[in-house]
């Protein structure tokens, strides 16, 4: 971990206790890097709730209620997706703000329009729309991912100090 994402997550940290927030994680692409991150902060326990690792379709309409309809016409990999898992996991945890992410982390994966290092990335507070940004990542696998990571960290700050 970067010195620079640390005082992130630090700061981070000061800011969900401060405010009295917890935060949730839906993940697919980072397989639970995310929560993994801000959990390794000493005391994540009083702003971290839970994290979900819903890395296939069937997961993230069983656990986060992405419908059917937005995965058969926009595909995991799509804002309409990442939207609906920020919801589905505010819904289903007692946090007030959440990050969710799904992406292609490759080396294979790719989809027309959707080339490896593409991820989308959401974070949300409770009854309010979700932000969703795309990224386009450069790197392999690990390096895609971690780059989720801290641009989801830098999203939290972003949606709480903004």
């Amino acid at each position: 971990m970067t010195e620079q994402l640390e005082n992130k997550l630090l700061e981070l940290a000061r800011v969900l206790k401060e405010r009295e927030l917890k935060v949730v994680t839906a993940e697919s692409c980072t397989g639970g890097l995310i929560a993994g991150t801000l959990t390794s902060v000493a005391g994540a326990s009083e702003w971290f709730d839970r994290g979900f690792v819903t890395y296939n379709n069937k997961a993230k309409k069983e656990v986060l209620g992405v419908s059917e309809r937005i995965l058969d016409k926009y595909g995991a990999v799509s804002n309409e997706c990442v939207a609906q898992m920020v919801v589905g996991a505010l819904k289903h945890s007692d946090a007030q703000v959440a990050v969710a992410v799904s992406g292609i982390a490759g080396p294979g994966g790719e989809e027309p329009g959707r080339p490896v290092g593409t991820v989308f990335l959401g974070w949300g507070l409770k009854d309010e729309a979700p932000n969703i940004i795309r990224y386009s990542f450069n790197g392999n696998r690990a390096e895609v991912r971690a780059q989720a990571v801290e641009a989801a960290v830098n999203g939290l700050l972003d949606l709480l100090e903004g």
